[in-house]
This record gives C-alpha cells, structure tokens and sequence, in this order.
C-alpha cells in the first residue's frame, strides 16, 4: 500500500486567520492519525504564514505516524530540521514569497548543494527526498545527490487528467521506473485529489508516499475530515 501524508499546512492557515487556536493543529494531527493516515506532512515558509517553526517543534512531540518536514534548505530551515529530527526531510527550491511549490530542482545545477545538504541531514539519521520534475535527467542527478528518495511534482499530470488526457501520467511512470532502477525510493505530490489519486497509483510503479495537502482539506468541507481520509486510503490500496 502507498502511505498518505496529509499536508496540515491549510488547517494552520485557518487558526492564524483568527489569531487563536481553532482549528488546533495538534487536535488535527491527532485525529488524522486516528483516521489511519501513516503520516504528518508540513511545509514551514519563512514568513510562518501558515505553519509556524513552532508548530514543527510541537507536532514533534505528539506525531506518532512518520513526520516529514518540507522545505528550501536556507540556514534557518536547516537548523530547525536539525533540532526536529522529523522521519524525513523534503527539500524543495520554493522561492521566498512563492505561494505555493512550483518547480522541481535542477538536480544537475545544484548537485554540490544538495549533496552537501543531504549529507547534514542524513548524518543526523533523517531521510531525505527532493522535489523533483518528471524528467529522466533529474531523476538521474537526484540519484547523484545521495539522496534516498525523491519526490515527483504531479502538478502536470493532475492538470492533464482534469482535462480528460490520462496520457500525462506517463511521464511520471518513466520517473518512477528509473528512480527506482537507481535505488530511490519515490513519492509524490502537488494537486493530487480523490478524483486523480486512484489512476497515478495505479499507473506509478513502487509509489512509496504521497503527500495531499489543499484539495484534501478542501474536500473535508463537503465529506468531512475522517471520511476523505478513509476514501483516500481506499484509492491508495
């Protein structure tokens, strides 16, 4: 089965709109992990518009499921990665004010850097992925990183499907059966929903993780936060 990793990062972004504590983000976490989701995905930007550094430490000490912490690895993310010490560690090359990931990492022009990172990480036994594009040459000089996984950004592939062309899946199978040629493990995410989730997985081979974020709180609004959980399950079977 593949493991979901469900992105509380909206739940936070509806507290700070009230400047308290409701939604509580550790109740949520909680309670994810009660409804059988294997894991807490959060992604800290440097202006905590949603996720807090605090929240990372405090979800620490209550996640039971495997905690992965997304992220560019500028100085202060790395340092609270390091103090964390979450199950795994995502690296992405989000621009400071980006709204949201946009692109994988050029693993060829980056490769001294993510080495060098990676090495940090899994010097403090935190496994790592990078975010990557469906594209052969980035899988193969993600494999030169050290890497032990890499992420696949389906953002490409939950557009073509909603426009009816299920062949833009097929990238994402080619990535995934080189990373895994390579010995990477493969997860991924970005736009995955209940509508195209059940298709990738079953196009995608050794999908180890997904991580789901927006369109599963989203439709928690309709279905409600347990059911969406379990149907998400059901697709990932």
């Amino acid at each position: 089965m593949t493991k979901l990793s469900v992105n509380v990062n909206k739940i936070a972004t509806l507290r700070n709109a009230r400047g308290g504590n409701v939604p509580d983000l550790l109740k949520v976490a909680t309670d994810i992990e009660a409804f059988g989701a294997q894991g807490i995905t959060i992604h800290p930007r440097p202006d905590e518009r949603h996720i807090r550094y605090r929240d990372a430490r405090d979800l620490k000490k209550i996640v039971k499921t495997e905690f992965n912490i997304e992220g560019n690895p500028i100085p202060n993310f790395m340092d609270l990665v390091l103090e964390v010490c979450p199950t795994q560690v995502t690296l992405v090359p989000d621009a400071i004010g980006a709204i949201t990931s946009n692109a994988g990492w050029d693993t060829i022009a980056h490769r001294n850097f993510l080495k060098e990172v990676i090495a940090e990480f899994q010097r403090n036994n935190i496994r790592t992925s990078i975010f990557v594009d469906p594209d052969a040459k980035m899988v193969e000089g993600a494999a030169e990183t050290g890497t032990d996984r890499i992420e696949l950004y389906t953002e490409s592939y939950a557009k073509g499907f909603e426009k009816g062309n299920r062949e833009e899946v097929n990238p994402f199978v080619q990535a995934a059966k080189i990373a895994h040629q390579l010995g990477l493990g493969i997860n991924a995410g970005h736009d995955l929903s209940l509508a195209n989730i059940k298709y990738f997985k079953e196009q995608v081979p050794n999908l180890l993780e997904v991580s789901i974020g927006h369109a599963l709180i989203c439709e928690s609004l309709y279905y409600g936060l347990e059911n969406v959980v379990k149907m998400y399950l059901n697709r990932l079977l």
